[in-house]
């Protein structure tokens, strides 16, 4: 497996703080995001390879692994209760390293095939044997941009994966952060292993009038004095068309309407819908004629 410098993907140093790590990957994330360079095979692939950097490095466990054992860390536990069992058939004298301290390896981002010779003797087999054992391939993680509109409806949608289309089925109701598994659409696994999973990050964006809150909707709607006064109709947008409401009598500025099951789609309940709340913004009319001012002055008389 070749080595792949995680520090040098990011364009950090290896004595970067977590704050440093964070900085770097948003930097590059927006620099190289698939939105931003569509149909560019080199730079989805160098998206792919950030996320995969980020994964290990924001994570102080897998970081600490990584420091220590290089292309081999995903393999460090392995490593280290073979070390331990090793340890102790020396203890009672049973084959071992004849004394010798071997202390903490380091990675180099050079020639590391010292570095597997050592693993090689820890385990003491044959690199055929150790290269023999089965390992899981590693997760990837992408993320999805969607508008709300998207959101509303179930679709298809493609994307792409270390230069693999991967068509999806996304279900209509889906949260902004919702995160989703594609089982066995990761890095292919080691030794005939099985493939790691692809984990999707939806990212929500709202360019309309309406505020989303869990599966409910709320939008503000104006209405002229004339309605809220006598009462009468109004048609509003909803996001699956235009609806008449009617307006009662004497409606107050504020007044919220419910609509029961126009609100968004629940996730993965066919049918099932939220609640849309409109409030009534109430306003007053302007640039009068002399006669309505005349009107108006009657009315304050009354």
């Amino acid at each position: 497996m070749d080595f792949v410098d995680y520090y040098k993907t990011l364009e950090i140093s290896k004595t970067a703080t977590e704050a440093d790590i964070k900085k770097a990957y948003r930097k590059l994330a927006r620099k190289y995001h698939p939105d931003v360079n569509p149909n560019d095979k080199e730079s989805h692939k160098k998206f792919q390879q950030i996320n995969e950097a980020n994964e290990v490095l924001s994570d102080p466990e897998k970081r600490k692994k990584y420091d220590q054992y290089g292309k081999d860390w995903k393999h460090a536990d392995q490593y280290e209760k073979a070390r331990q069992q090793q340890g102790a058939r020396q203890s009672y004298g049973g084959g071992g390293f004849g004394g010798q301290d071997f202390g903490e390896y380091t990675y180099s981002s050079g020639d590391d095939s010292s570095f597997s010779d050592f693993f090689e003797s820890l385990f003491g087999g044959s690199k055929k044997t150790r290269q023999q054992a089965k390992y899981r391939g590693q997760d990837y993680n992408a993320e999805l941009h969607l508008s709300l509109n998207d959101a509303y409806v179930t679709h298809k949608q493609t994307v792409t994966i270390n230069d693999k289309n991967v068509r999806i089925t996304i279900p209509a109701g889906v949260e902004n952060g919702q995160v989703i598994r594609l089982k066995n659409y990761g890095s292919p696994g080691v030794n005939g292993g099985p493939n790691g999973d692809l984990y999707i990050t939806f990212i929500l964006s709202n360019n309309t009038n309406f505020k989303r809150e869990g599966n409910n909707l709320y939008k503000d709607e104006d209405l002229d004095l004339y309605t809220a006064l006598l009462g009468g109709e109004k048609t509003i947008d909803t996001l699956n068309g235009k609806i008449k409401l009617k307006v009662t009598p004497e409606t107050q500025n504020g007044t919220k309407v419910r609509l029961k099951g126009k609100g968004f789609p629940v996730y993965k309940k066919e049918g099932e819908f939220g609640d849309l709340y409109i409030s009534w913004n109430i306003k007053l009319p302007t640039n009068l004629t002399e006669k309505q001012k005349e009107l108006f002055t009657e009315l304050s008389k009354l």
